[in-house]
């Protein structure tokens, strides 16, 4: 295949997202109509938490409930996609220390299979996740990410799947809360500007630069790892088409977007 597929970045947001209909989900269905149909997908996933690194070697990833106390009709969602273990076996091989294991039992979970559902609702791509290794600082993540790049020329699409601002602990129970918190949206803006121009230094710089507005934001740096992935696979030749900007239950960004020569 050559063409370079492009990259997403996703605000998952929460679960409920998977059976609503909304701008977010309206926008996820019409990105996947502009992009090429890709060979694989790679998710990078906020909800996939290891000590060292892990990509999922099963040939048929079984579906995660991650979550709890939630409608029943978020259980009776069913997406189990194809694995690929030669493409696990690539990204190993893409990394010289050899510092990734294959996990062949793990499935799929719901920071995948809640936009995937959207994205490619017939379940015919392969799936792989890659883990989030929770001993690595941010910047060693942005390293790890870069040499998943050649992906990009194989047909992989690689997904992001995060929130760029993400604190439960001070959400709204309004999922559609009409203002979001001050400190939620400087540091979204932050981030947005810091993507628009491709400054690494301030993505990997943001609680140095922001103080307490960075650590409202990011309490914990889960949800926020996945865009710095989406970054390192990042070509000069891309342009940035923010595909959904919006604030959910007032803490969550569910700000969206593609990377791509064409955007």
């Amino acid at each position: 295949m050559n063409t370079i597929m492009p990259v997403l970045f996703i605000g998952h947001g929460s679960p409920m997202n998977v059976i609503q209909e909304n701008d977010f989900t309206r926008s996820l269905r019409s990105i996947a109509s502009c992009i090429p149909k890709p060979e694989a997908i790679l998710v990078i996933s906020a909800h996939w938490l290891t000590q060292g690194t892990f990509v999922s070697g099963a040939e048929r990833l079984e579906q995660i409930y991650d979550f709890y106390g939630f409608p029943d009709a978020l259980y009776r969602i069913h997406y189990e996609p194809s694995g690929s273990p030669a493409l696990a076996e690539t990204i190993r091989q893409l990394v010289p220390d050899g510092s990734i294991s294959a996990d062949d039992e793990r499935g799929i979970d719901h920071g995948a299979w809640t936009i995937l559902k959207y994205l490619y609702p017939q379940q015919a791509v392969p799936v792989v996740q890659l883990s989030l290794d929770v001993t690595k600082s941010e910047r060693e993540h942005l390293e790890l990410g870069k040499y998943l790049g050649p992906l990009r020329m194989q047909g992989v699409l690689i997904i992001g799947s995060g929130n760029i601002v993400h604190n439960l602990g001070r959400i709204s129970y309004d999922q559609y809360d009409p203002h979001p918190y001050g400190w939620a949206e400087e540091f979204d803006g932050f981030v947005k500007r810091a993507i628009e121009h491709h400054t690494l230094d301030d993505l990997l710089a943001y609680q140095h630069l922001l103080g307490n507005t960075a650590t409202l934001a990011v309490p914990t740096n889960d949800h926020y790892l996945p865009l710095l992935y989406t970054e390192a696979v990042r070509q000069q030749s891309d342009g940035v088409k923010f595909i959904h900007e919006s604030m959910q239950h007032k803490s969550i960004s569910m700000r969206s977007y593609l990377l791509d020569a064409q955007a």
